[in-house]
């Protein structure tokens, strides 16, 4: 009977053993805030769940995803493979965005004429279209540098209300810069669209990083590569512009996983540094006022 016995509890243990051996690992790298970009790692070629999403790992198991500006709450990560699933819970932090309120902007800014409405919605569509793609490039996993140098005058989150009327939030990170000032590639990847002459973002570059994260480059005023093109981090793609709707000339960088918005200051680990640096200047010296932000829908 004893024997018996240890025999059965030897087999439970067994069972336990391999069950617990046969949990998938999930490893998640990266600050839980909204626009926020967040690396993920767990066995090869695993379906993953996330953000309403369904990812696959790569050969190595990595994967990226990223938090929209609202996202809010618990959020959860399921990854499956073999018909074992493992799901675990995360908790995304709030942020607070500035709200600017800007008077004596034009009709046309606030809310665009009937007769240009088609156009608008085709931008869209090429945008949406490019940011759409699904590549198995890993660019993405390069730490970013800055596309181009200047002050920023516009940050990623703030809203900005026109003649009292609230518009979207600001999407990106705007730099200031003289017309045809260098604009580099922050990340290698792939040109995935090249626009000349959009309505609301004038010339616009998108390059796809790999697995659905795209840099998109707006108001330029000329773009140095051609649709398919790799590009290298740090390679010279475009000059700085006012094309479209814009108040000044400058950049707007933006990075999307698909169609959630992240945060290009959260990927430039020297942001917070240049930012202290560049308000001291500011409160030591008479500088003239920034141009206003940029009007646009990208």
């Amino acid at each position: 009977m004893v024997t018996r016995l240890a025999v059965l509890l030897f087999a439970f243990a067994a069972v336990v053993v391999r069950a617990e051996s046969a949990q998938l690992p999930l490893e998640i790298k990266g600050d839980w805030l909204p626009g926020a970009m967040l690396f993920g790692h767990t066995v090869p070629e695993a379906t993953v769940s996330v953000m309403n999403k369904t990812l696959t790992a790569d050969a190595k198991g990595n994967f990226v995803f990223g938090l929209g500006r609202d996202t809010k709450g618990e959020q959860t990560v399921t990854v499956s493979k073999g018909g074992t699933e493992f799901s675990a819970q995360y908790t995304v932090q709030p942020r607070q965005y500035d709200i600017q309120r800007i008077t004596g902007v034009e009709q046309k800014y606030v809310a665009p004429p009937e007769d240009v409405l088609a156009r608008i919605q085709e931008d869209s569509a090429q945008v949406a279209n490019a940011r759409r793609v699904l590549s198995r490039e890993t660019y993405y996993r390069e730490p970013f540098i800055w596309p181009a140098e200047g002050p920023v005058t516009g940050v990623y989150g703030s809203q900005r209300v026109f003649n009292g009327v609230p518009k979207r939030p600001h999407f990106g990170l705007d730099i200031a810069g003289p017309v045809g000032t260098e604009v580099v590639a922050p990340a290698g990847g792939v040109v995935v669209l090249v626009a000349p002459d959009m309505y609301y973002s004038g010339g616009t570059l998108i390059v796809d990083h790999g697995y659905g994260i795209t840099s998109t480059f707006i108001h330029l005023s000329k773009i140095l590569v051609k649709p398919g093109a790799r590009v290298r981090q740090g390679q010279k793609i475009a000059l700085i512009g006012s094309t479209g709707r814009a108040t000044g000339p400058h950049l707007d960088w933006r990075v999307n996983w698909f169609d959630e918005r992240l945060d290009p200051a959260l990927l430039l680990p020297d942001f917070a540094s240049r930012q202290a640096e560049a308000t001291s200047d500011k409160a030591n010296t008479q500088q003239a006022a920034p141009e206003k932000p940029a009007l646009n829908n990208r």
